[in-house]
């Protein structure tokens, strides 16, 4: 929890600006992007993110405004006045015509001693606005983390998939080749060829639409990192095979989620400071007191009259002043009341915003827990299913090369074992990103 006081190392926004403006600075474009390197670019330039970052600045000065009240203003003023006309004569008193001019010097000052205590809670009002701010703004960067984190993951996986797509067309060639070379013995019949040259026109058109699945997701990814082109842009292929653990209880990684989350802090904080706005309308009820004290002097000329030099005028004129200010309120027209009713129920929105927030994040972590559970079963049924695959196609390739098998069966095989492949490595991705989103609950952090 970050603390606002005076002590050193303080956290502000300024250096959060600045570390921000020197990432984006200092970035250089790697050869090939990893996880962790997309996820920082990416929070360096996003606009949602500095425009949080910016709402924190905002609310970390208006914490500095209200640190102030308490102290007395200063304010000076000086005026400078013509007249002309009939006017009483300073001597006589008697009126005449004539033209005479004014000029006038003033300091003042206020202090306020009593205001119903709305000052101190104004104050711990924008101390719990800013760090509600903070926890929105790393609410955003966790966001926009996860979904970096998917985008990557999604574009490794049509990378994969690219790959799979490649090895078919040229198993599918190799195929060709063979039955064209067993044509020209006489045997393999035209058709066998034919068929088979089919096979690997399919298996080509499969290869370019995995090609541009892999494209597409990679434009993705790279919009979220606000890249202005997708051309160059590759990313590291990590080392990803899974590791099992025993997955934590769903209600632990509640417990854990409740203490850090953002979303929960930002809302435990705007229902916090609901009470401080609610002592701030009742403080309307209560009389104000202040100090006033303040210095005038003046420097007058009238045509006719001999008048003290202006030195002389300023010091003789010179008035001093103290005193106190009470304002008690007897009636405004139920401004207060509604006020104070308006702030209650702002109160009870806070209130069920903080436990709807709750509940949308038990709702988030028991979904999270199930897929990944889910995806660990998939992926352990996908491992076995691409070992059986593997085993039927050799068999069916030996019993094809042996005669004792169709074209058709071999290429029914042959679909198999390229579909077990694939559910594999969708499966592997699929457990990868649920266990992260599962540890990002957990309280660690997403690379």
């Amino acid at each position: 929890m970050i603390k606002i006081n005076k002590m050193k190392g303080k956290f502000t926004i300024s250096m959060l600006i600045a570390g921000l403006s020197f990432l984006s600075s200092a970035a250089q474009t790697p050869a090939a992007w990893t996880l962790q390197q997309c996820i920082n670019y990416a929070i360096a330039h996003n606009v949602t993110v500095r425009q949080s970052a910016v709402a924190a600045s905002q609310s970390e000065l208006e914490v500095n405004t209200n640190k102030w009240t308490r102290l007395p203003n200063l304010s000076g003023s000086a005026s400078q006045n013509w007249s002309w006309g009939r006017a009483a004569s300073p001597v006589d008193n008697s009126y005449s015509n004539t033209n005479s001019s004014n000029t006038s010097f003033s300091l003042s000052s206020s202090v306020p001693l009593f205001t119903g205590f709305r000052i101190p809670n104004q104050y711990e009002l924008s101390k719990l606005n800013f760090k509600a701010a903070l926890a929105d703004l790393q609410k955003a960067k966790d966001d926009l983390s996860i979904n970096v984190a998917s985008g990557y993951l999604q574009t490794l996986l049509n990378k994969e998939l690219c790959k799979v797509a490649e090895e078919q067309v040229l198993l599918s060639q190799q195929q060709l080749d063979r039955l064209i070379r067993m044509e020209q013995v006489g045997k393999s019949s035209q058709a066998e060829v034919a068929e088979a040259r089919a096979t690997v026109e399919q298996n080509k058109l499969s290869a370019v639409q995995s090609d541009n699945n892999y494209k597409l997701a990679k434009l993705d990814l790279s919009q979220l990192l606000e890249l202005s082109t997708p051309e160059g842009f590759e990313i590291v292929q990590p080392d990803v095979d899974p590791k099992f653990v025993k997955l934590t209880p769903p209600d632990e990684i509640y417990q854990v989620a409740l203490a850090q989350k953002p979303g929960i802090l930002a809302a435990k904080y705007r229902l916090e400071g609901s009470e401080k706005s609610l002592k701030i309308a009742k403080a309307a009820y209560y009389p104000e007191l202040s100090l006033g004290m303040g210095l005038s002097t003046n420097y007058y000329t009238m045509k006719g009259i001999n008048s003290s030099g202006f030195g002389s005028q300023l010091n003789n004129n010179l008035n001093k002043y103290i005193g106190f200010s009470l304002n008690i309120p007897i009636f405004d027209r139920f401004s207060t009341r509604n006020s104070i009713r308006n702030a209650k129920m702002q109160q009870l929105n806070y209130s069920l915003q903080l436990e709807n927030t709750k509940k949308t994040l038990y709702k988030e972590i028991q979904q999270a827990w199930y897929n990944a559970l889910a995806s660990e079963n998939q992926y352990n049924s996908s491992v076995s299913a691409l070992d059986a695959a593997k085993a039927s196609f050799q068999l069916m390739r030996e019993k094809y090369e042996n005669g004792k098998a169709t074209a058709v069966e071999y290429d029914e095989s042959q679909v198999k074992l390229k579909k077990a492949d694939s559910d594999l490595i969708q499966a592997k991705y699929d457990f990868l990103f649920r266990s992260k989103i599962l540890d990002f609950y957990n309280g660690n952090i997403i690379r």
